[in-house]
């Protein structure tokens, strides 16, 4: 039998640099052997081959700040992730594939739960109710100043910015409810420090890889 592959989820508020520590990984890994498979939430990969998952993203992160209700942003995030795991994640996984995450459902928890003021409850029960006890193997929560996240962010070209308009109040309240995710569970979470050159990113993300699954250490 194929051993199961891992799922390695990449947190973080606006302009934390997400994707591009992800190119990175996906490329080092891959280089190692590894089979590598990249997806993204909302939406599913990248080449919109998840339907209905690409069309629920383009709901959520395009158009006006006010345009849903919390609880309406967050069933829509479940009802994404629901197709996303089962149509890719798990059969990657059930392939030995690794798969890497630019967010999940620690996203719904820090911009609904705690962001928008939902709770940790509401979220928890939503995702047994979808998802059951599926989770990340490990979960890498890159870490900015809210200032210097969002400078970057306004910098990028694009529609999906409806996130980025909410106050500077609700990000400080992301990065806070990623912080307190963490503290939950500090054997899944791992939180980076996002500052600095992409190169010094990217060596903190490989150290705490390694750390979480030592055989890495060996692989070459």
């Amino acid at each position: 039998m194929t051993a199961r592959g891992r799922f390695v989820t990449f947190e973080g508020g606006e302009g934390a640099g997400k994707s591009t520590q992800i190119a990175r990984l996906a490329a080092r890994l891959s280089a190692l052997g590894f089979d590598i498979r990249r997806t993204r939430e909302p939406g599913g990969p990248a080449d919109g081959s998840i339907e209905q998952a690409a069309t629920l993203r383009k709901l959520l992160v395009e158009g006006d700040p006010g345009r849903w209700s919390p609880q309406s942003e967050a069933l829509l995030n479940y009802a994404q992730r629901v197709e996303h795991v089962n149509r890719f994640v798990k059969p990657a996984l059930n392939t030995g594939a690794w798969v890497l995450c630019d967010r999940f459902a620690d996203s719904t928890m820090a911009y609904q739960g705690y962001a928008h003021g939902l709770g940790p409850a509401f979220v928890k029960s939503l995702h047994r109710a979808s998802l059951g006890t599926f989770k990340p193997d490990f979960t890498l929560i890159l870490d900015i100043p809210v200032a210097d996240g969002l400078a970057r962010a306004g910098a990028r070209a694009g529609a999906e910015t409806r996130f980025e308009r909410f106050g500077r109040d609700f990000h400080e309240r992301v990065r806070k409810g990623f912080r307190a995710i963490a503290k939950t569970e500090p054997k899944r979470c791992a939180v980076i420090d996002a500052r600095g050159s992409l190169d010094q990113v990217e060596v903190r993300i490989w150290r705490a890889l390694v750390k979480r699954f030592p055989t890495l250490a060996a692989a070459r």
